[in-house]
């Protein structure tokens, strides 16, 4: 049981002003380091070989979840016990949890994504929301995906609004980052891997492409920008560009919602030869 006194009182703590720093990305790029809130997260972390290097927790929020601080200390991550005004400081949202991890920067080496020879990828090109891109990788997660790729124009994986909208599944699956449309598109396509371009002016039709039965191979889907979509010069890298049908009044769908129909497609019609991998089946 943690101690009922809180260790780091001051947000002026050395320890306190390195964590707050990570806020800011060029801090977190010289560091190679990131802060990870809240019990889900942080869980995840713990759970994720050394990832997990330091653990700042309220006494309430310590005691509440002895379990994550039990894994956080057998994974050899220092744990602090921290006021509510420390935290606060550390926190990057409005209504902290009282639990906030910093963890090592943990993406994959593009090549080594290529070597695993994925089934279903998807690629973020020239997405800027943190949020965005944190739900779509959530949602990659959830359909099965072996990898992520965050093109050089994307927004950084480790903000912080990515990091909670992943909701824990940036621990889960590879991912690479800063790699060039052009380089992921001929890698990929390299591995024996189609590329389809998700954009709302597609000439294929999602429907079509299932009931013709091409999507059960090897595929990427290529994300862009939430505002203006994908630029022409990466449409034309994509072997098909394929817009999800609107049978109702919607004028269109935003970012994640389309990443998940199109992602789930493929999920379906790859598990209906037996190719994507599956959490429940394992």
């Amino acid at each position: 049981m943690p101690s009922a006194t809180p260790e780091l009182i001051s947000p002026r703590s050395s320890r306190v002003l390195a964590a707050r720093r990570l806020a800011k990305r060029n801090f977190r790029g010289k560091e190679r380091l990131f802060l990870a809130e809240g019990p889900q997260a942080v869980r995840e972390a713990a759970g994720h070989g050394d990832t997990l290097v330091e653990l700042f927790a309220t006494v309430e929020a310590a005691e509440r979840h002895a379990d994550i601080i039990g894994a956080a200390r057998a994974a050899g991550a220092r744990v602090h016990l921290a006021s509510e005004q420390v935290i606060t400081d550390i926190s990057t949202t409005v209504t902290p949890q009282g639990l906030v991890g910093v963890c090592r920067f943990l993406d994959t080496p593009f090549a080594r994504i290529l070597a695993a020879r994925p089934r279903l990828v998807a690629v973020l090109a020239h997405v800027r929301d943190p949020g965005n891109a944190g739900t779509v990788l959530r949602c990659a997660d959830a359909a099965g995906a072996e990898a992520v790729v965050l093109t050089d124009a994307s927004v950084d994986l480790y903000n912080p609004k990515a990091v909670r909208a992943s909701v824990g599944s940036l621990f889960h699956l590879p991912v690479a980052v800063g790699v060039p449309v052009a380089e992921a598109v001929a890698g990929l396509r390299g591995a024996g891997v189609r590329i389809l371009a998700a954009d709302g002016a597609g000439t294929d039709d999602l429907d079509e492409e299932l009931d013709k039965g091409t999507m059960g191979g090897p595929t990427a889907w290529v994300f862009g920008n939430e505002a203006w979509g994908l630029p022409e010069e990466t449409r034309a890298l994509a072997d098909a560009v394929v817009r999800v049908p609107i049978h109702g009044r919607a004028e269109s769908l935003n970012l994640a919602t389309a990443a998940a129909v199109c992602l789930y497609a493929s999920a379906r019609a790859q598990r209906a030869l037996g190719g994507c991998r599956s959490v429940t089946a394992s």
